[in-house]
């Protein structure tokens, strides 16, 4: 299992890396892992503040009816 999100982080990651990064330099792969590291730093925050920007949406709608 954590295989596999290892693998789509990864996935998601190389194109990315691909931008700055020739995939046929040697460091291609340090690089690629700091991508997929910012990658799920950045899905954790989505993920930890999504439910509070939801709430104030749906505040806000309730509140005008």
């Amino acid at each position: 299992m954590v295989a596999w999100i290892a693998r789509i982080l990864l996935v998601l990651a190389a194109p990315i890396t691909g931008w700055f990064v020739a995939k046929d330099s040697p460091n291609f792969g340090v690089v690629q892992m700091m991508v997929a590291t910012l990658v799920l730093a950045f899905l954790c925050f989505i993920f930890a503040f999504w439910p509070e920007r939801w709430s104030h949406f749906f505040n806000r709608i309730g509140k005008s009816r």
